[in-house]
């Protein structure tokens, strides 16, 4: 996102039965994201640029797909 580099976790269901897909990032996936974007920064040496975590949920179902883009979602989180 121009200056800013993403990292994009994305998650898909198929049924509501386990609520909508983004729910699924939860506190420990959180961080599991976390200690590979600080591993990716670092090798790249990238540590000082700017980053954030964004969470696409998305819902099959009949018909086209419903896509949530959730910026900003969580913050760095090890």
């Amino acid at each position: 996102d121009r200056a800013v580099l993403v990292f994009v976790e994305v998650k898909t269901r198929r049924t509501a039965s386990y609520g909508p897909p983004q729910l699924s990032v939860t506190p420990f996936k959180q961080r599991q994201i976390s200690k590979a974007a600080l591993t990716w920064l670092a090798k790249n040496r990238l540590m000082d640029s700017c980053a954030r975590f964004d969470v696409v949920g998305v819902f099959l179902r009949e018909g086209p797909p419903v896509i949530e883009h959730i910026e900003n979602a969580f913050d760095l989180a090890y």
